[in-house]
């Protein structure tokens, strides 16, 4: 029982030498990681100032900031291992196999951090512009690592996955500064196309958020035996779209109704969006 006792108070003396021995480098390795997280946070405000003067999308520089501070920190806390006494190469060699193996398991995951990386630098749209992908759209709220929030008109959250962004068509309505309107309408083959023509532009003069240029596109789009398709295309800024969309719709309907003209019987009402 005595040399039991005497046995651990040994070992706990020997760990205790080694641990007074080694105080300094402790002590001066937990400084030198408290110095690092302070760096990296007067890195991030830096960045984040001077990113910000060169108008760099809000996507790119939360990006860019974060992977800068976690590097810091990473690199400060691999000093602090060496000056404790850890083989730092071994350690990294560890961290390399550790993290191939992870890359294998989560293999989707880094996808769509690939595909951040992809939405961030090539900019296929940005925080606010409304997209179309795979049957789902809606306004872009946010970009995150691994995933894109859509916000839908009658205000729905949509979380897509980045990689299933990247990896199929997508659709930019609010990319280009103008939008085309597409008015489509089928009649009688024997209505009065003048008249068609006089109202489409009668309308689109009168209306202020119509673009005098490019002009508006108007006449019959195809022929049928019983009808025919006529087409109304002005364009208009892309802000401006969907209100002028339904007034403009209005209008026609009211036109149609003053003239007494009346739709085919298959009548075809379109836009683009």
């Amino acid at each position: 029982m005595g040399e039991s006792i005497e046995k651990q108070t040994s070992i706990m003396n020997k760990y205790f030498d080694i641990f007074i021995e080694k105080l300094p480098s402790i002590i001066v390795a937990i400084i030198t990681v408290i110095i690092g997280v302070l760096i990296a946070k007067m890195v991030k405000k830096i960045m984040h100032r001077v990113l910000n003067k060169y108008r760099t999308s809000i996507g790119v520089v939360s990006f860019l900031i974060n992977f800068v501070q976690v590097l810091i920190i990473v690199f400060a806390v691999m000093q602090a291992f060496s000056l404790m006494g850890f083989n730092t190469t071994s350690l990294a060699a560890i961290l390399g196999a550790a993290g191939f193996s992870i890359g294998l398991a989560f293999k989707e995951v880094l996808s769509n951090f690939g595909s951040c990386l992809i939405i961030l630098f090539f900019k296929p749209f940005q925080i606010g512009d409304y997209i179309s992908c795979n049957e789902i759209e809606g306004t872009v709220s946010e970009i995150q690592m691994f995933s894109t929030s859509l916000k839908t008109v009658d205000n729905k959250l949509i979380v897509m996955p980045n990689f299933q962004i990247t990896s199929n068509p997508l659709i930019n309505y609010t990319a280009q500064d103008k939008r085309r309107i597409d008015f489509v309408f089928r009649f009688e083959y024997d209505t009065d196309v003048k008249l068609l023509y006089d109202i489409a532009k009668k309308i689109f003069e009168e209306d202020d958020r119509i673009i005098k240029n490019p002009q508006p596109l108007i006449g019959i789009d195809s022929m049928e035996n019983n009808s025919i398709t006529f087409v109304a295309k002005p364009w208009t800024k892309t802000d401006d779209y969907w209100d002028a969309y339904y007034d403009i719709m209005e209008k026609f309907k009211n036109e149609f109704d003053t003239n007494e003209i009346k739709l085919s019987n298959v009548a075809l009402i379109n836009t683009i969006k």
